[in-house]
């Protein structure tokens, strides 16, 4: 599963339908794929502290693979846009879910639908 940011932000928020989810596919074994541009989305958030963004980072790298937004994917992503017309974020994640062949978890349906070949699984 690729997990979007929308998901990390309602499990962090202790959203019990998303903590259920994430949980149980861990414990499957199922892998959770994480873009880069996903937790650079999650760790700018300026309103934290110090502690609370060294938590947030800890609960990625010890939950998520890590998907860098390398010259395959930018050339995937680059596509999704000339095609679907979404924007560069949307984009580089859906791109992470075709390049590792997974659905993309996500509560933003509306904005990956125009994306070929893309499974979305709506939380």
């Amino acid at each position: 599963m690729t997990i979007d940011a929308n998901i990390i932000i309602a499990y962090l928020t202790g959203d019990q339908k998303i903590v259920k989810a994430l949980s149980s596919w861990k414990q499957a074994g199922v892998p959770l794929f994480l873009s880069s541009i996903v937790e650079a989305e999650i760790l700018s958030f300026s309103e934290w502290s110090g502690e609370e963004r060294r938590d947030a980072e800890s609960f990625l790298e010890e939950n998520f693979v890590a998907i860098s937004f390398d010259r395959a994917i930018a050339r995937l992503a680059a596509s999704l846009r000339r095609t679907g017309r979404i924007k560069l974020p949307d984009a580089a994640i859906a791109a992470t879910a075709l390049y590792t062949g997974s659905p993309l978890v996500t509560r933003n349906v509306r904005d990956f639908r125009r994306v070929n070949g893309l499974t979305i699984i709506d939380l």
